[in-house]
């Protein structure tokens, strides 16, 4: 049971650090400049598209560099040719039809380029060994690297915002961004910039979960929801939050997977007869392992219930 338990905290830890990687970006948009990003989901898939394709020409390390930088790029012609020219943005319905628009045309962007069949992003041969062995359980190098990467961007990110004059400039544009003009700044291309890094959070995402999900056209709405999910859960615009919620929906879902027991299992433990049947017997025969996709859905509805601002929100959802 312990081996068991040691080796779920450990695949929990680096699920959880790979949705944070995710939601990192959307978090950043949202806190800097209060735009829901549908659309952050297609973006990501595209950087693991670009990952594909960069690496398989120049290899995999050119393409962790290049694959971001392309989707900032994209991320920065989103923000200035198009959320820019979307009316009455405050209200933010608009601006989430746009963006919603948008992952669908990245969707078919992605079939047209390089069709509906799923590609396989290998694991490059530089990171493929085992780091260490826990309870006999080879624990890969690539890992490491992911839980290393995801660390580092949270570290980064908090103090970009909080102990550098840009990240101070960039907070300040979207609480007060005449006052920001008036100093010197130029606003509009800061929310460029935000926007752009946002999204080159995702593509770096895309680069290093292309390992872990399956690179093909659906991606974006496979691991969209979720994103959502830990962003409203660890309170909207709330970085320290969507990297706790990361973590518990990470560490949940596997250990979810891991136990697989169910309420079945329980009645019989305790020495009660249940039988096909019984009244219910489907319903107590699902497995924590069946219910596994649904676990963060649900840890959504119980913190809406609870605390509907999230974890480290300061408004309502």
């Amino acid at each position: 049971m312990l081996e068991v338990a040691t080796v779920s905290l450990l695949n929990g830890t680096v699920y959880g650090l790979l949705l944070f990687m995710l939601s990192s970006g959307l978090t950043l948009i949202f806190s800097m400049m209060g735009v829901l990003n549908i659309a952050h989901a297609g973006i990501f898939m595209l950087g693991a598209y670009f990952s594909y394709q960069i690496g398989y020409y120049l290899g995999f390390w050119p393409a962790l560099v290049l694959a971001p930088l392309l989707c900032g790029l994209i991320g920065a012609a989103i923000e200035r040719y198009g959320l820019r020219n979307v009316p009455n943005r405050k209200a933010h319905v608009p601006e989430i039809l746009f963006t919603f628009g948008l992952l669908y045309v990245i969707e078919e962007i992605v079939v047209m380029l390089w069709g509906r069949n799923p590609l396989t992003n290998e694991v490059p041969a530089a990171l493929d060994f085992t780091a260490f062995t826990v309870h006999g359980v080879a624990f890969p190098a690539y890992k490491v690297f992911m839980m290393a990467i995801s660390v580092g961007i949270f570290v980064a990110l908090y103090l970009a915002l909080k102990r550098t004059r840009i990240g101070l400039i960039i907070q300040a544009a979207l609480t007060h961004p005449q006052m920001v003009s008036a100093l010197g700044h130029n606003v509009p291309a800061v929310y460029v910039l935000v926007f752009a890094i946002g999204s080159a959070l995702a593509g770096l995402a895309g680069v290093i979960g292309g390992f872990t999900w399956l690179t093909a056209p659906n991606l974006a709405f496979t691991v969209g929801f979720i994103v959502f999910v830990l962003v409203v859960m660890g309170g909207l615009g709330s970085l320290a939050g969507a990297f706790i919620a990361s973590m518990i929906i990470g560490l949940a879902q596997t250990a979810a997977v891991a136990v697989n027991y169910s309420t079945l299992d329980l009645l019989q433990t305790l020495g009660l007869a249940v039988t096909e049947g019984t009244l219910l017997h489907e319903v107590v025969s699902i497995t924590l392992a069946e219910l596994a996709p649904v676990v963060p859905y649900l840890l959504l509805v119980l913190m809406l219930i609870v605390r509907p601002r999230g974890l480290f929100g300061t408004r309502d959802t």
